[in-house]
């Protein structure tokens, strides 16, 4: 961020630790007007409200080559000794439950950066 004032490192931080943010909290924590927040949030850092369904899980690009490289290496075992493979392979599944159950679509939004 070129040319940063305090108030924007504040509200990014904020944005950051917590995208559900309104922006009426966003102006309590930078000591400053809606319309500034606002305008700090889609001018200056590029951001949007998003509906949370569409806002994908946040895996860096570390992450993601890691999940591609293990997915090729299952499939050549895959390809190269099926019965044994499929014997000794295990899955897990994860369920992340949030504690915050939104009533609304409007609760569930979050900030995004464009792109």
């Amino acid at each position: 961020m070129q040319g940063t004032t305090p108030e924007m490192k504040k509200i990014h931080k904020a944005v950051l630790d917590d995208r559900r943010l309104k922006v009426d909290e966003l102006s309590d924590i930078g000591g400053i007007s809606n319309r500034a927040v606002h305008r700090i949030l889609s001018e200056n850092l590029g951001m949007r409200k998003m509906c949370a369904r569409w806002v994908p899980s946040l895996l860096t690009l570390e992450q993601k080559q890691c999940r591609k490289n293990v997915s090729i290496e299952c499939l050549a075992k895959f390809h190269s000794n099926k019965a044994e493979l499929l014997r000794r392979f295990v899955t897990v599944g994860e369920t992340w439950v949030h504690h915050f159950m939104p009533e609304t679509k409007e609760q569930s939004k979050q900030w995004t950066e464009n792109g």
